[in-house]
């Protein structure tokens, strides 16, 4: 039965695929009205956690889900969803965890500012390399046009513009936008996740019938991420705030522009749409749990 995901395309109009990129945009609207254009100045005065976090968000990433499908060897297009997770960015909401957890949240906004950009050439560059090094999703790749200038595109629309625009909003009306910040993340997110309900709902049989398929995957892959954001900032010596944050910046990944990019390259491919779909569920709510989990080991004085 799990053959036929390779086969399988899910449902999803492109009235839909618009509403979604629309929310994404929003989202990473929010998240740069926190953004301020000094807060690039921490990639140079913090070179070190800044050089870690971004060899671990475009090298560890794609690397490690690249042995994890080596070592699984799930079916190509299920393998193909994981490769596309990790060549995503950071995710929205890593700054929210960061700073819940404790953790070093200047680091964590330069490196959400600093992916989202980078994002326009690493994203299509990495699912390129990584899924052509492994044969099966090889296969699948030659299959579809993938425009590294569209993904490039899409990328621009959904993180560049919106992050630009949030920034230059915070700047020059730094109370309006921590006022309607506080207000419109929570309310977009809640938005994207009712997208992703509806996608459920428009493919049930589909999603009923193989979504256990690929629950343990997501899971320990998310779980493997976590685990080498945070010992890979151990290794190289970061602090204990600095581990916190390059856990969640690894953990975390923007899955919902990686669900823009199956569905408008890979016609909602399978396998490839249902790991993406259940990570952008998933991963938030793990990071939660993580954050919370942080939140509760910091000492009285750090958290007052």
């Amino acid at each position: 039965m799990i053959q036929e995901l390779d086969n399988i395309q899910l449902n999803f109009s492109s009235d839909n695929l618009w509403a979604v990129n629309i929310t994404l945009a929003v989202i990473m609207f929010g998240v740069a009205l926190d953004i301020k254009i000094s807060d690039f100045k921490n990639l140079l005065n913090s070179p070190k956690a800044v050089i870690v976090g971004i060899i671990s968000q475009f090298l560890l990433i794609p690397l490690v889900t690249f042995l994890l499908v080596i070592i699984i060897s799930p079916k190509p297009s299920i393998a193909l969803g994981m490769m596309m997770v990790a060549a995503c960015p950071g995710g929205n909401v890593s700054n929210f965890m960061s700073k819940m957890a404790g953790g070093n949240t200047a680091l964590s906004v330069s490196l959400t500012a600093f992916a989202s950009i980078a994002a326009l050439i690493m994203t299509p560059l990495n699912l390129s390399i990584w899924a052509n090094f492994y044969e099966p999703t090889a296969q699948i790749l030659k299959t579809v046009s993938l425009n590294p200038f569209k993904v490039a595109e899409i990328v621009l629309l959904i993180l560049g513009i919106p992050l630009i625009l949030g920034m230059l909003v915070k700047h020059f009306y730094s109370d309006f936008a921590i006022k309607f910040g506080k207000i419109l993340k929570p309310l977009s997110i809640l938005i994207f996740l009712a997208f992703i309900v509806v996608a459920f709902s428009n493919n049930l049989d589909i999603f009923t019938s193989y979504i256990h398929h690929v629950i343990f995957l997501v899971i320990l892959h998310n779980a493997v991420l976590f685990a080498t954001g945070f010992y890979f900032a151990k290794l190289n010596k970061l602090n204990r705030n600095d581990q916190k944050t390059l856990s969640i910046e690894t953990g975390i990944q923007n899955a919902g522009l990686g669900l823009m990019l199956v569905f408008t390259f890979f016609q909602g491919l399978g396998g490839m749409a249902l790991i993406v779909a259940f990570w952008a569920i998933w991963d938030i709510l793990s990071g939660i749990i993580v954050a919370y989990f942080w939140s509760r080991k910091m000492p009285k004085t750090v958290i007052s």
